[in-house]
């Protein structure tokens, strides 16, 4: 009789992702990682052959956010989404830019995308939160595993411990990160890029008439954040240039941003699928007479950086 795998468990309820992946100051980190998982020859590949994001960029966004939120929010429907991933993922394949053949669902190839995730909600939290603790990047990382395994990923294809993750981490980005024809197009200032086509119809129409104006600063701010919020040894790894002028901005844009997202309202802090899943959280909560929990960084030193961030 043949033994059954387990069924992969989401991230806990009130753990360090549930308060991370469904606020939106992390929307602005999104775009780093999406740009260190294509600097991979193969993951380039595969996205300049296979995926919609120059013709349908707001769906193929849209898309992408809502299997995030389901990893983490999701409950039984995240185990769900990662199975229909695989299955999309089936089919992509072919030869990368250094002759090699590649396929979406090779563990290294699949394993590195997952991986982008972490050293990017690490570095952004400095500047648009209170810098995790040495515990809470361990229990970041460990959470992270978890949505790895929802995805497929053995855990024999991906580091078990933070002190295993950043030699793995440094290996990639020496041996494989760089830019190319994909990385070049995210991060191009004067691409074209279609108006928004997701909201409201009077919201669409005025973005559409407005759009001509609104792309140059639009695509400025993007490649501006990408770049920021990328770990500065991806940066070096990909070629980019990021100047004291640049860290100076973003310091500033992340005061802002740390100062404003706390303030808001749940319902405009969170995205919608993680505001539900925290509000019944805390009505499952109050009925057993257990407390919610405090989100990541709560009590934190702005200071406090704890080495397993960068493996010192």
């Amino acid at each position: 009789m043949s033994r059954r795998e387990p069924v992969p468990a989401p991230p806990p309820p009130g753990g360090v992702l549930w308060s991370l992946a469904g606020d939106i100051r992390m929307l602005l980190a999104l775009p780093a990682a999406l740009t260190m998982q294509v600097a991979h020859p193969a993951v380039g590949a595969g996205v300049d052959e296979h995926s919609v994001f120059r013709t349908d960029p707001w769906g193929r966004g849209e898309r992408s956010l809502r299997s995030l939120q389901l990893w983490v929010y999701g409950g039984e429907q995240a185990v769900e989404e990662g199975r229909r991933l695989r299955e999309l993922h089936k089919t992509i394949q072919g030869t990368d830019a250094t002759g090699r053949r590649y396929h979406a669902l090779t563990p290294a190839y699949y394993a590195w995308v997952h991986a982008t995730g972490y050293p990017v909600y690490a570095h952004a939290q400095q500047y648009i939160g209170r810098p995790f603790t040495d515990a809470q990047h361990r229990k970041l990382y460990a959470e992270w595993l978890q949505v790895g395994r929802i995805l497929g990923i053995n855990d024999r294809d991906m580091p078990g411990t933070i002190e295993e993750f950043w030699p793995y981490y440094r290996k990639v980005l020496a041996d494989e990160i760089r830019s190319n024809v994909v990385v070049e197009e995210l991060l191009a200032t004067d691409v074209s890029v279609p108006a928004p086509d997701r909201g409201p119809l009077p919201l669409r129409l005025l973005l559409r008439a407005l759009w001509p104006v609104l792309l140059p600063p639009f695509a400025r701010f993007r490649r501006f954040v990408t770049i920021g919020f990328m770990p500065p040894d991806a940066r070096e790894a990909i070629g980019l240039e990021w100047t004291d002028a640049q860290e100076r901005k973003l310091r500033r844009l992340g005061r802002v941003v740390r100062v404003v997202g706390p303030v808001l309202p749940e319902r405009l802090r969170y995205l919608p699928l993680a505001r539900r899943a925290r509000a019944e959280f805390r009505r499952s909560a109050d009925g057993r007479g257990a407390p919610a929990a405090a989100p990541p960084g709560a009590g934190v030193e702005p200071s406090a950086l704890g080495s397993a961030r960068t493996g010192a």
